[in-house]
């Protein structure tokens, strides 16, 4: 079912940019053989997301950067899942290292916040809500990845916590075409709204 037309206060909106990091997407990165960096180009992940961030921010919303960022050694990660377990497995996403550095072009620009987690969830242990608290945030914007992990498991927290959730279809990617369906069409129904990027710019407007 297509969407509804909307609108959207660039004032109270806030737009995530979730794990758009070297080691997630990149084609060198430690997660390549996942087939996510094959899937991101098929969703021309980059472009899309490049061009979302720049209508935002002359909109006059709050970007905000999450980074999965793992201490030397996987210190103080938890591996109780098995997608923690492959992040020391690989020793990605290592603080101060290429692979936990932003894609090119995605990098977070002066005012712009940055939010480091440990975990699927963006709000999980970090400072996420206090930023969105204080600065009037009644919409949440999700891009980046991958979709039907961390994207995701935002999204649902932030419906539960009382914000308008809003999910770029064609600014979010995973490993495969099966798994973004089954994200945003399935797991996300009910929970978000499922806009292109350019929809969420016309929105803007």
């Amino acid at each position: 079912m297509p969407e509804p037309e909307r609108k959207l206060n660039a004032q109270t909106t806030a737009l995530l940019l979730m794990e758009l990091q070297n080691d997630v997407f990149h084609e060198n990165g430690a997660f390549a053989s996942s087939g996510a960096p094959a899937h991101a180009v098929r969703q021309n992940l980059v472009e899309n997301v490049k061009r979302l961030a720049a209508a935002m921010r002359a909109a006059g919303a709050v970007l905000i950067h999450v980074h999965y960022v793992v201490e030397p050694g996987a210190r103080g990660l938890k591996l109780n899942a098995p997608l923690f377990q492959a992040v020391a497995d690989t020793n990605s996403l290592v603080r101060n290292t290429w692979g936990a550095a932003p894609l090119e072009g995605l990098e977070p620009q002066p005012g712009e916040f940055i939010v480091e987690k440990m975990r699927m969830n963006a709000f999980c242990g970090t400072r996420l809500e206090t930023l969105l608290e204080g600065c009037g945030i009644r919409t949440v914007v999700l891009c980046g990845g991958w979709t039907n992990f961390s994207v995701e498991h935002t999204a649902r927290h932030a419906a539960d916590a009382g914000y308008e959730v809003i999910v770029a279809t064609d600014g979010t990617a995973t490993i495969d075409e099966e798994w973004q369906n089954a994200a945003l069409n399935y797991a996300l129904q009910n929970i978000a709204a499922r806009l292109s990027c350019e929809q969420i710019i016309q929105a803007l407007s």
